[in-house]
């Protein structure tokens, strides 16, 4: 695999930062992920738009432009043939000292490494997946905003744990008025008829790429979506949940606390979505090397 590391791609071996950057130390620092399918990168523009949006609410510089950074995506995804795949892209606060101050360090260190991923066992697609509610509350909005996609994901990592151990893979994640906000790495939505319910930003949740593209695929085909403050009731009671985001693309739910949700089985609508969005997916995005 090669690496994309400031402006040059290196063997993964050689992919290496300072034990001093400030993105090891502290969390400080911003990062996508992001797929690409059928030799195109999904949503390119859209991803590399957020990450820029999360380095200026934490005052971190990005030294290329927008254009540029999408231009190291292609080029990474070329170089590791990444087809149909993974693409994280990292920038941290770079070198630094022991203290918290950023602005000692001078220089952002840009990463892009593209490869595979699988998130979530196939059959989780097929059965559906069994998850808990997290005693862990999401960050407060005001603390860290949710939106700002950073490299301190310990609150998440807080609620996978709690997944884990409970024999399960995901977590609802609460906020701290007891609303639905996110599981630790992806949306929520609840179906109930034609309704299509996922919480709304306020909720303190990070806004999805592939949350995005759901609600607009959900509104071409009729249903109602509705962005509202949830609880458990609205996601226990619904007819299908799903979760959505740039690994798992569309996951079914179908039990929350041990609760069966609908019929216990991936929901019609659901796995309709999962088909469109399948399908959008393959026929959108930046072409990869040998593309027309």
């Amino acid at each position: 695999m090669k690496v994309y590391l400031n402006g040059k791609l290196v063997p993964q071996s050689k992919a290496c930062v300072s034990v001093f950057d400030h993105g090891l130390l502290y969390g400080d620092g911003v990062f996508e992920g992001i797929r690409t399918y059928n030799r195109r990168v999904f949503m390119l523009d859209e991803h590399v738009a957020r990450l820029y949006r999360s380095a200026r609410a934490i005052a971190l510089d990005i030294p290329i432009s927008q254009a540029a950074m999408s231009a190291a995506v292609v080029m990474t995804c070329n170089a590791n043939r990444t087809w149909d795949g993974y693409v994280r892209v990292v920038v941290t606060r770079g070198v630094g000292t022991l203290g918290l101050n950023p602005y000692v360090c001078k220089k952002p260190q840009i990463i892009i490494i593209a490869g595979r991923i699988q998130l979530y066992p196939h059959e989780l697609y097929e059965k559906g997946m069994s998850i808990i509610t997290a005693g862990t509350v999401r960050n407060h909005p005001e603390a860290v905003n949710p939106c700002i996609k950073s490299l301190n994901y310990l609150n998440n990592i807080l609620a996978k744990i709690e997944a884990i151990n409970a024999g399960v893979m995901e977590a609802i994640m609460l906020n701290h008025n007891g609303h639905v906000a996110e599981a630790t790495g992806d949306n929520v939505f609840a179906i109930q008829g034609d309704r299509l319910m996922t919480p709304p930003p306020s909720a303190g949740l990070l806004e999805g790429i592939t949350r995005d593209v759901v609600i607009t695929l959900a509104g071409q085909r009729g249903m109602t979506v509705m962005e509202r403050d949830m609880t458990r009731y609205d996601l226990y009671t619904a007819d299908e949940v799903f979760l959505t985001g740039t690994a798992a693309e569309i996951v079914p739910v179908v039990r929350i606390d041990r609760r069966v949700i609908g019929t216990g089985k991936p929901g019609r609508k659901t796995l309709e979505l999962s088909t469109a969005f399948k399908e959008f997916a393959r026929q959108q995005g930046t072409p990869l090397r040998g593309c027309t």
